[in-house]
C-alpha cells in the first residue's frame, strides 16, 4: 500500500473521510438553526460521551452546517481560565463576528449599541485606571458593565443576538471539552442563552464534553435540563463501524476480506478512533488489494503501541503516584464502574482518604461518575492499558499532616 494515501485519520479531532453514524445529531442541528433563525425556539445542545467517540468531529460537522446557513460561527475550546481570561475570550471573539455581522462603515444603530455594549463587557481597569479594551468604541453605560460575569454575558448576547437578527443572521457558540469551565462560566454562559431564548434572538450554545457535563450543567442552573438537549454518543453501532472501516479502503479500490473485518471489528468494538488507528496501521502492513485477517492481526501489536504511546500514555503521565495507584487499583477491579469503597479496600485505605485524589481525577478528566458513589474512565479500555503500563499496584505511603499547633 502507498502509505501517502492512507485514507484514515487517527488524529485529534480529525474528521474522517467518510462520517458514520451521527446523522440523527446532525439532522437535529439543523432544525435547532432552522428553528431559531425563524423566530422560533429550540433546545440548545451539549453532547456527551467519552474519548474517542467523535464528538470534536461531530462539532466541526455542526460548524460547516452553521456556515452553509450564513450563521456566525465561534470555535472554542474550554480551559481552566479565571474569569478575566475567559472575559477577554468572549470580547476577542464576539468582536470578531460582529465584524463579520455587518462592516464598521455599514453598521446601523443597532450594530453600534452593540459594539457598545461588548466594549462594556470586555472593558476592564488596570492599575492605572486605564481600559485594556483593544478597539476604540466608548463602551455603554449601564450595561454589561455590573462586574458580574453571568449578568454581563447575558447583556452581551442580548446585544449581538439582535445586531444578528437585524442581519438575518445568526451565532453559533460551539465549546468542545465544555465540563472545563468554572462554574461561574457555565452558570454565565447558561443564564445568558436562557435569556435569548426568551427573547427569540438566533443565538445557541453547543458543547461537547465528558459525561459529567450534564450534572455540572444542572449544577450551574437548574434549568439546564430544560433549556439543553443532552444526546449521548458512544461507539458505533455494527453496521455503521464496518462502514467506518471499510469504506475509506474503498475510496481506492481497497476491500476487507470478511475475517478481517470481523477481527477489527472484535478488536475496536466500535470505537470511531480506535477504527481510525487500527485502519491506519492494517494500510500500512497490508500489500495486495485485499485486506486479510492475518494482516489485521499483524497491524494489532502496532495498533495497541500507538495507543499505548498517545491516546493512553498522555493521561497518565499527568497522574501523581496516588492517582495512578487509584486507577491502578480500579483497573484491577475490572472495567466496569466501581465504588469508592472498592478501590479503597484494595488500597487499603479508608475511603474517606481517598475522597481527594478521586475528585481530583475527576476534575482532570480521567474519570467520571456514572451514578451516585460510583467512578469509571472517561477513555475506553484505559483500564486494560493501566494493567499493562502499571504492572503492580504500588501504593504511596499515607503523608501525616503537620500539627498546626507546632
Amino acid at each position: 500500500m502507498d502509505k501517502a494515501q492512507n485514507p484514515y485519520t487517527p488524529n485529534a479531532g480529525a474528521s474522517p473521510e467518510i462520517i458514520v453514524g451521527r446523522d440523527e445529531h446532525k439532522e437535529s442541528f439543523k432544525v435547532l438553526l432552522t428553528r431559531l433563525s425563524s423566530g422560533r425556539t429550540n433546545q440548545s445542545m451539549i453532547i456527551t460521551g467519552l474519548r474517542g467517540v467523535g464528538k470534536t468531529v461531530l462539532l466541526n460537522e455542526f460548524a460547516e452546517i452553521a456556515r452553509e446557513a450564513k450563521w456566525e460561527v465561534v470555535e472554542l475550546e474550554a480551559s481552566k481560565y479565571d474569569d478575566s481570561r475567559f472575559r477577554q475570550t468572549m470580547f476577542t471573539q464576539l468582536k470578531a463576528v460582529l465584524l463579520r455581522l455587518s462592516p464598521r462603515a455599514r453598521w446601523t444603530d443597532r450594530s453600534r449599541r452593540a459594539a457598545e455594549v461588548l466594549s462594556a463587557f470586555g472593558a476592564s481597569l488596570d492599575s492605572s485606571g486605564a481600559f485594556s479594551v483593544s478597539w476604540d468604541i466608548p463602551p455603554a453605560e449601564g450595561v454589561a458593565d455590573h462586574g458580574d460575569l453571568g449578568m454581563d454575558l447575558t447583556d452581551t448576547f442580548l446585544a449581538v443576538g439582535e445586531a444578528a437578527k437585524e442581519q438575518g443572521r445568526g451565532v453559533a457558540l460551539l465549546i468542545d471539552e465544555i465540563q472545563f469551565l468554572r462554574s461561574s462560566q457555565l452558570e454565565a454562559l447558561i443564564q445568558a442563552i436562557h435569556k435569548t431564548v426568551q427573547r427569540k434572538l438566533p443565538i445557541t450554545l453547543v458543547g461537547a464534553g465528558l459525561p459529567q457535563i450534564a450534572e455540572l450543567a444542572g449544577d450551574a442552573k437548574s434549568y439546564a435540563e430544560r433549556l439543553f438537549n443532552f444526546p449521548r454518543i458512544d461507539s458505533l453501532n455494527d453496521p455503521d463501524a464496518r462502514e467506518a472501516l471499510e469504506a475509506p479502503a474503498k475510496l481506492d479500490g481497497v476491500n476487507y476480506s470478511a475475517g478481517a473485518l470481523e477481527l477489527a471489528m472484535q478488536t475496536t468494538r466500535g470505537y470511531p478512533y480506535f477504527i481510525q488507528e487500527l485502519g491506519y496501521q492494517v494500510w500500512d502492513v497490508a500489500e495486495g488489494d485485499i485486506i486479510t485477517e492475518e494482516d489485521v492481526r499483524v497491524a494489532q501489536e502496532a495498533y495497541e503501541a500507538k495507543l499505548d504511546a498517545s491516546f493512553f500514555r498522555v493521561r497518565l503521565d499527568r497522574a501523581t503516584p496516588l492517582q495512578t495507584a487509584y486507577m491502578r487499583a480500579m483497573a484491577q477491579l475490572g472495567p466496569e464502574p466501581q465504588k469508592a469503597a472498592d478501590v479503597a479496600r484494595v488500597m487499603e485505605r479508608d475511603s474517606t482518604q481517598l475522597g481527594p485524589t478521586r475528585a481530583e481525577l475527576i476534575d482532570m478528566g480521567l474519570l467520571y461518575t456514572p451514578e451516585h458513589g460510583y467512578a469509571a474512565f472517561t477513555v475506553p479500555d484505559f483500564d486494560k492499558f493501566m494493567l499493562r503500563a502499571v504492572r503492580e499496584l504500588v501504593i504511596p505511603a499515607v503523608q501525616k499532616r503537620k500539627n498546626r499547633s507546632s
